[in-house]
């Protein structure tokens, strides 16, 4: 891979499986609150076709595309079980984040969290693993802007809280609707692909794909 001659101003960071190894817990809860209402899923199934993605967006896809509609107290379910599985269970750091979000502050640069998630479970992630302290005031979720990934509002909304142009930004994602939204958004993007299943879900999505995050910094030309 071709590092950036010119390193970006601002670095975007999704949160659930860029900066913390939270997506075996959210897919795993949300897999079971679905099949307890009714819809007939895996937690592999459920990851693939919906990771990267905030529950309004899933569920209207749900129901135009499959006729299910979800009960009144649905989403008050799946984030309370969430955030108890994730309180319960514990999630840690992704390999090498800890190394590159030092190496990334230490040269100046920018950075901050746009995540499909609410602010409650991204604090409550970036608390659990420590790293909350790295992004405090430079939070964003999908839920302050009209649509959610794969649309691009999300990341341009933080790039304009951020005062830095989109073609200055760079995108770190692990999922193919953060990667279009990245796209759509006109900023470059990091994969992170941390295994073989993961390089086959984000193939050709990137600008760049990344299997080791401790080597993130050299990929941004530091």
């Amino acid at each position: 891979m071709t590092p950036l001659s010119t390193p970006p101003r601002l670095v975007i960071f999704d949160c659930d499986g860029v900066l913390v190894d939270s997506e075996p817990i959210g897919s795993r809860v949300f897999a079971e609150q679905l099949r307890a209402h009714g819809y007939a899923c895996d937690t592999a199934s459920v990851h693939r076709r919906f990771v990267g993605q905030n529950l309004p967006t899933v569920l209207r896809t749900l129901a135009a595309e499959e006729g299910w509609t979800a009960p009144e107290d649905f989403p008050t379910r799946v984030r309370a079980a969430t955030l108890a599985a994730l309180n319960a269970e514990g999630v840690l750091p992704i390999p090498g984040i800890v190394a590159a979000l030092d190496a990334i502050e230490g040269a100046g640069l920018a950075t901050c969290v746009a995540s499909s998630g609410r602010f409650e479970k991204m604090r409550t992630t970036l608390g659990l693993t420590g790293l909350l302290p790295r992004f405090e005031g430079r939070l964003f979720s999908a839920h302050q802007v009209a649509e959610g990934k794969p649309a691009p509002d999300l990341f341009l909304f933080a790039a304009a809280q951020m005062g830095v142009t989109p073609a200055a930004c760079v995108v770190v994602e692990d999922s193919p609707a953060g990667l279009r939204a990245a796209r759509a958004a006109g900023m470059p993007a990091v994969a992170y692909a941390g295994g073989p299943a993961e390089q086959a879900l984000l193939a050709g999505l990137g600008d760049w794909t990344l299997e080791d995050m401790a080597r993130l910094p050299a990929l941004l030309g530091l």
